[in-house]
């Protein structure tokens, strides 16, 4: 029973409609089972949050209060933001740079579009984009952020008759921080940026002995935490805690955020059911034993990647060919033999059950529940953007299980490969490619033959990711709490290759190789781009969870990834 090969993409004709689609009510407690220091026992209908109440007619109250109080406070926030555009050209790029940091940025695409085009005309028009350090840093930094290409030597201007940046600049704490901050959206061969970082990032801890207790934690979360490299909405809490009434329209814009904070967690806790139900329904994680169960974990990808809370279902898809990478590399890294292992890539490769009968249960079953999701997710892609991706989806699970048995028959075989060619195989079994290609299709914009064709070549906004994750994978402190498999690294193989090579300089070339890959991804970004913007948000998202999800510590736990979900799922702000 094989799937046909023949792509309609947006044929009339639908993609056959599954025997099953799971339904997922909003009903059943979950277990953080990932989260070791999390509360195990918890269920959506203890959770204290602001909209939450005890019975139908109080809850549809309480709802229509909250979108009533949210929808003027929007209105308020975005009148504000209107008017400080037009009238005050800085202040509104610290209103922008606010509205982002608060996470409540998608409410406002419009103004914030309108505000920084004006900008970047004027900027071509007269080459002018200030004078002043706070001023230029963080004007350059919002425009590249939104894809406008700005000329990294406009930081010439700060700098002394011998090319370095002036030594008066050590007094400006929010002129520094803002440098440090642009320095972090560089492409390849800008020298100047990677100068402006070190040169911030030095008098920054220079001056933190003298400053005030609320300086030195904006400062610390600055180098730590800079935004364009870290998840705006786990970092909410933190910019709120720090930065108090420093700006009339503050007060307004946190409020806002607070509203909107706690109404995206109670959805974020029923699509955790939802997914819940769904992964108890399909049954993977009692029928393969030896495989992972962490559906939170899974999940918290599908969070990250995708912010705007419009994308209630296309978390949830997203969580479901999520799991399947995890529980497919256990089967290579951890469990299958050889010969199954190459009967079951063949299997993938066909997409063909009849290619299943010499394969083990375990593997039937997996395969199946892989046919299936694939089926169903490409059916309501289908459904809501006219479009069927199931040769794409298909290709993307391919050229996954080809990577993972070329990486089975290295071990195998007690091959090393090079350093190089390890990583080119690496890069794809991170399986950054098969999330990636299914939020392009889950998201529906720009369908069309010619960026469908880009995906599934795997272009460097989906590559670049991959790399950031698998390197980081490859520092060597992150080993998974459940895994006994037996992964190469690159720093391995760079060392044997390399005689006389040490680990410390092994390391210091792999965060090379990453600060690199954040160069090209940052360039894929910029404008042209023939990705949506929806798209390459979600490609810097990826990227940016990476380091949160590859922090282990000594006891093999996550510390800063549960934090981070603790207070995303548990924590509400008080109203």
């Amino acid at each position: 029973m094989a799937l046909s090969t023949k792509a309609f993409f947006a044929s009339s004709i639908p993609p056959i409609a599954p025997k099953r689609i799971p339904q997922t009510p909003n009903s059943n407690p979950f277990s953080l089972t990932s989260l070791p220091s999390a509360h195990k026992d918890w269920s959506i209908a203890h959770q204290d949050n602001a909209i939450l109440w005890s019975t139908p007619l109080e809850r549809q109250r309480g709802r229509d209060d909250f979108s009533l109080q949210h929808e003027q406070k929007m209105e308020e926030c975005g009148h504000v933001l209107r008017k400080v555009g037009k009238d005050d050209p800085f202040e509104s790029l610290n209103m922008i740079n606010a509205v982002q940091r608060l996470g409540i940025d998608y409410y406002f695409q419009q103004e914030i579009e309108a505000i920084l085009h004006s900008q970047y005309l004027k900027y071509i028009s007269h080459g002018d984009c200030g004078h002043e350090l706070h001023e230029v840093a963080l004007r350059f930094r919002l425009l590249r952020q939104q894809g406008y290409y700005v000329p990294a030597d406009i930081f010439n201007n700060f700098k002394d008759k011998e090319g370095k940046f002036n030594k008066e600049l050590a007094e400006d704490i929010d002129g520094l921080m803002a440098l440090y901050e642009a320095s972090q959206l560089g492409i390849e061969g800008e020298d100047i940026l990677e100068e402006a970082g070190n040169f911030s990032e030095r008098l920054l801890n220079a001056r933190v002995r003298h400053l005030d207790d609320n300086q030195v934690r904006v400062v610390g979360s600055t180098l730590r935490h800079p935004y364009h490299k870290s998840l705006a909405r786990f970092m909410v809490k933190n910019f709120i805690g720090n930065f108090q009434d420093k700006n009339g329209w503050l007060k307004d814009l946190q409020q806002l955020a607070k509203m909107d904070f706690n109404m995206v967690q109670s959805m974020h806790q029923k699509e955790i059911v939802q997914i819940s139900k769904w992964w108890t329904d399909v049954g993977l994680s009692k029928e393969l034993k030896f495989a992972r169960d962490q559906p939170l974990k899974w999940y918290t990808v599908s969070m990250a990647c995708l912010t705007d809370p419009d994308m209630s279902d296309e978390r949830v898809e997203l969580t479901k060919p999520i799991s399947l990478i995890y529980i497919i590399d256990d089967i290579f890294d951890v469990y299958g033999s050889l010969e199954e292992l190459t009967l079951f890539t063949e299997a993938v490769n066909i997409w063909d059950f009849a290619a299943l009968e010499q394969l083990p249960e375990y593997m039937k079953i997996c395969f199946k529940a892989l046919y299936d999701i694939t089926n169903e997710i490409s059916y309501k892609i289908y459904r809501k953007h006219g479009w069927n991706p199931i040769d794409s989806l298909r290709k993307t699970w391919a050229v996954l299980f080809n990577a993972f048995l070329v990486e089975a028959k290295w071990f195998a075989t007690g091959r090393s490969p090079k350093s190089e060619e390890y990583l080119t195989n690496a890069v794809v079994s991170s399986g950054v490619h098969v999330v990636l290609v299914h939020i392009f299709f889950l998201l529906g914009h720009r369908l069309n033959k010619e960026t469908v064709q880009l995906v599934d070549n795997i272009p460097g906004i989906i590559s670049s990711p991959g790399t950031i994750l698998r390197l980081w994978d490859d520092l060597g402190s992150a080993m998974d709490e459940s895994q006994d498999g037996h992964d190469g690294s690159y720093i391995d193989y760079y060392m044997q290759e390399n005689e006389g090579c040490s680990i410390k300089e092994s390391r210091e070339k792999v965060v090379g190789m990453i600060s690199y890959a954040w160069k090209q991804l940052n360039k894929e970004c910029l404008s042209p781009n023939p990705f949506p913007a929806t798209f390459t948000k979600a490609s810097l998202n990826l990227a940016r969870l990476v380091p949160l999800l590859y922090s282990y510590d000594n006891n093999h736990c996550l510390p800063s990834l549960e934090e981070h979900m603790k207070s995303m799922l548990y924590e509400s702000f008080t109203m």
